[in-house]
């Protein structure tokens, strides 16, 4: 498998910002959430699945899966939901590693929110962890999809804490500034990261 660099963040943390800068340098991105998408799109046999398990209201008229409603169903039932996450994870995971492996640059960026929660660090050559405060956090993911404070605090406890993030960390990027001061420095920081990346992939092979 080509170098593989994890990069995570809690919610709120900035992480597709961050892809998109190593994106446009030319670096391939495998993201876990467009993944998690592919998987139940319409037409494919786990989509099927949950709408025989689930019924037709999981489903929009278009014939798509209708994810609020979804979310709904399994927010507070945990047998529900264990039984979702045993028929999606394993079908992700096979999905991001053959996308994985199907790289030719000389690295991939595999974008994952919950990279350590859900034991996927062994996939990778080396982890970036993009680190904000917990307020941080919580103004930014507010402000972006207007949910509600107690809905996101709810999705923080369910990640593990900052500091369990930053001792997985083998490089940090800090995200914490306005993003119209840090963008310069981001950007900086990314092009630093990737000729190291480069170099390390260039001694794995």
């Amino acid at each position: 498998m080509r170098y593989v660099v994890g990069l995570t963040g809690g919610i709120g943390s900035g992480k597709s910002t961050i892809a998109n800068i190593f994106a446009e340098l030319g670096v391939p991105i495998v993201d876990a959430d467009v993944v998690a998408r592919q998987v139940v799109e319409k037409g494919s046999p786990l989509l099927a699945q949950i709408a025989a398990h689930f019924g037709e209201q999981v489903l929009t008229e278009q014939g798509e899966l209708n994810r609020a409603a979804l979310r709904e169903l399994v927010f507070h039932n945990e047998a529900e939901k264990n039984w979702l996450n045993e028929l999606l994870h394993p079908a992700i995971r096979t999905e991001m590693l053959a996308q994985l492996q199907a790289q030719t640059a000389p690295y991939v960026l595999f974008v994952v929110p919950l990279l350590i929660e859900n034991n996927l660090c062994e996939l990778c050559d080396r982890i970036l962890v993009i680190d904000v405060k917990p307020e941080t956090q919580l103004h930014r993911a507010s402000q972006r999809d207007n949910n509600n404070i107690q809905l996101i605090q709810q999705i923080m406890n369910a990640q593990v804490s900052r500091e369990t993030r930053l001792r997985y960390a083998d490089d940090v990027i800090n995200n914490d500034t306005e993003q119209a001061e840090s963008a310069d420095t981001l950007r900086e920081n990314v092009l630093k990261l990737h000729r190291t990346y480069l170099k390390l992939a260039k001694e794995k092979l």
